[in-house]
């Protein structure tokens, strides 16, 4: 959708055809987003571990987040195998912050 319509409600959606750019309206009740689909991992290839479908590859150094890159830690959709649920990825990044904390002080302590 390039384009939302509706004053108290979404009434409907405009769209445009990525190959000859017509735009069409069609009248629509709701709209369910889907993210994730496409990871936009590309520029992590030299650091990570990236799956076929260019998911980060997680899950170790004990922490189901950490990556083949130490101090390096993915949430969310990014993750290969991850649920695909924004809640999701709001919970991975709140539990996330402890591993980050103890690959930090594991460097001060050298």
């Amino acid at each position: 959708a390039i384009a939302l319509h509706g004053d108290e409600r979404l009434e409907s959606v405009t769209t445009r055809n990525s190959q000859t750019f017509e735009e069409t309206q069609h009248s629509v009740a709701a709209m369910f987003i889907m993210v994730g689909a496409a990871p936009n991992t590309g520029w992590l290839k030299d650091l990570v571990e990236l799956d076929e479908k260019g998911f980060v590859v997680t899950g170790r150094e004990g922490s189901p987040f950490a990556t083949s890159t130490p101090g390096l830690f993915a949430v969310g959709d990014v993750r290969s195998g991850s649920v695909k649920r924004v809640a999701s990825a709001v919970g991975e990044g709140s539990v996330v912050i402890s591993a980050v904390w103890r690959h930090v002080r594991s460097l001060a302590e050298g």
